[in-house]
C-alpha cells in the first residue's frame, strides 16, 4: 500500500479519489492540495484527507509516497519536476505537458531519480481496447487500416468566461487537451507511431474561450490511416471505430467512464454480398480510474518505470504539438520535425496571427540576351536583318506567293506511273 497525495481536488480530482478510496489495498490517499483549502473542507474530512495550501508542504512530508496530479494543464510540467527531485512517484492527468520539450525533460529527471512516472491515459485499462488489440495482433481482424474517432460534448458551455478551461494558454487546439488527447493515444496504442498530421481548429459557436471545432488527418509510420474529430459545442457522444481487412470493430456511446461493450463485424468471403449485422460483445464491469492508479502503485511499490523517454507519452506529445503546428499553418506536419521544442507551438498556436503572411514572391527571371548576344559569333559582328511587316510586303512576293498555293499538286499516283517519287 502507498501513500498519495492528490494535488487539486476539483471534480476529477475527487473523482480519482473516490475511485480508489477504502477500495484499494494498493493506494490510498492521505492528503490533499489546493489553493484555498476550505472549498474541499468537508469533503477532505469524509475521505480523511489531510489538506495543504501548497505542493512543496507534501513533498516534505516523509510519510506520502506519491503525487497525483489533477491541476491546469500548464502547471504539469513543472509539477512533476518538483515531484520527481524530491523523491516522490508521479501520477499525472493528461495532458502529459503541452510541449515536447518539457515532455522529454520530465521524463529524463524522474528516469535519473529512478521514480515512477505515469500518465493518466485510463482508455487503455479498458476491456474493450485491449481486446480490439488483440483482434489485430491474432489477425481476427487481419491487417490494420484506418481508424476513426470523435470525442465531443457541451464542455464549452460548462464553464463560464473567467475559468482556466477557457483560457486558450490551457486549452490549445479546443477539445484536444480534454477529450481529443484520449483519442489519440488508444490510435498510438493500436497504430503506432504517427508519420504526419493536418489539422485545423476553429472557435464557431461562442465569441469567448477556446476553439470548438477541431478536426485532423493522420497517417501513421505503417500506412495505417485515421481522423479525429473533436467538437465542445455540441451534445455528449464519442466513438472509435477501427477498420481491418477482414472486419471492423466499434466502441462508442454518450457515457464513457463506464465499461465498454463493442460492435464487431467480419467480412463472410463466402457471401460478399451480404449485409451482415454486428454482434454485440460485453465484458465485466471494470473501473478504469482505479485500474490506472493501482496499476501506477504497483509499479512504484517495485520500483519500476512506466513511461520513460521516447515512449508513447513523448511521442502523444510531439503529435499534440504538431497538431497545433498544423492549424497554424494549414500545412501537413510531422511530429517533432523543424526543431518544433525550441519555440513553443502551443505559444504560437495561442498567439495566431490576424493576417497570414504574404507569399514569398518569386525568383526574377533570368533578363533574355540582348538580340545582338543571340547571334551566332560569325554573324554577331554583321547588323541584324529587319523582318518586313506582312502587310509592306513587296507585291511582287505577294503574287508569287499566291501562285505557290493555287498551283495545282502533283498526285502521288501520278508520280509512282511515271516511275518518279
Amino acid at each position: 500500500m502507498i501513500n498519495a497525495a492528490i494535488v487539486g481536488l476539483g471534480r476529477w480530482g475527487q473523482n480519482l479519489v473516490n475511485s480508489v478510496q477504502g477500495k484499494s489495498d494498493k493506494i490510498r490517499f492521505v492528503a490533499g492540495v489546493l489553493r484555498h483549502p476550505d472549498k474541499a473542507r468537508d469533503y477532505a474530512q469524509k475521505q480523511g484527507l489531510e489538506l495543504y495550501d501548497n505542493l512543496q508542504a507534501v513533498l516534505d512530508a516523509p510519510d506520502i509516497d506519491a503525487i497525483v496530479l489533477a491541476t491546469p494543464h500548464t502547471a504539469h510540467a513543472a509539477q512533476i519536476l518538483a515531484a520527481a527531485r524530491a523523491g516522490k512517484h508521479v501520477f499525472t492527468e493528461k495532458p502529459f505537458t503541452l510541449t515536447r520539450d518539457e515532455a522529454a525533460e520530465a521524463l529524463r529527471v524522474a528516469k535519473a531519480r529512478k521514480v515512477t512516472l505515469a500518465v493518466g491515459y485510463n482508455w487503455r485499462f479498458q476491456p474493450a481496447l485491449q481486446e480490439i488489440r488483440n483482434m489485430l495482433q491474432d489477425g481476427r481482424l487481419g491487417k490494420l487500416l484506418h481508424i476513426e474517432g470523435n470525442f465531443c460534448g457541451p464542455s464549452a458551455y460548462r464553464f463560464t468566461k473567467d475559468h482556466w478551461r477557457q483560457s486558450r494558454e490551457e486549452g490549445p487546439g479546443g477539445g484536444m487537451t480534454g477529450r481529443g488527447v484520449h483519442v489519440v493515444d488508444a490510435m498510438l496504442y493500436l497504430a503506432g507511431r504517427v508519420d504526419s498530421v493536418y489539422a485545423q481548429s476553429y472557435r464557431l459557436a461562442q465569441d469567448h474561450g477556446i476553439d470548438d471545432t477541431t478536426s485532423m488527418l493522420f497517417r501513421f509510420r505503417n500506412g495505417v490511416t485515421a481522423y479525429l474529430g473533436t467538437i465542445i459545442a455540441t451534445a455528449e457522444t464519442w466513438r472509435m471505430q477501427v477498420f481491418g481487412a477482414k472486419g471492423w470493430v466499434e466502441v462508442g456511446d454518450v457515457e464513457h467512464l463506464t465499461t465498454w461493450q463493442m460492435r464487431v463485424c467480419n467480412v463472410d468471403p463466402e457471401h460478399l454480398l451480404t449485409h451482415h449485422k454486428p454482434r454485440i460483445v460485453t465484458f465485466p464491469e471494470t473501473s478504469t480510474e482505479c485500474a490506472e492508479l493501482e496499476h501506477f502503485a504497483d509499479a512504484a511499490a517495485r520500483g519500476e518505470p512506466l513511461a520513460l523517454p521516447g515512449g508513447d507519452e513523448e511521442h502523444g506529445v510531439a503529435v499534440f504539438e504538431a497538431i497545433m503546428r498544423s492549424a497554424q499553418s494549414g500545412e501537413p506536419v510531422s511530429p517533432g520535425s523543424h526543431d518544433a521544442g525550441k519555440k513553443s507551438a502551443v505559444k504560437k498556436a495561442v498567439k495566431k496571427a490576424s493576417a497570414k503572411k504574404s507569399p514569398a514572391r518569386p525568383a526574377a527571371r533570368p533578363k533574355k540576351p540582348a538580340a545582338d548576344q543571340r547571334r551566332s559569333p560569325k554573324k554577331r559582328n554583321q547588323p541584324a536583318e529587319k523582318k518586313r511587316p506582312a502587310a509592306k510586303r513587296p507585291a511582287r512576293a505577294l503574287r508569287k506567293t499566291a501562285k505557290r498555293s493555287t498551283a495545282p499538286r502533283r498526285s502521288t499516283a501520278g508520280a509512282r506511273r511515271s516511275g518518279r517519287r
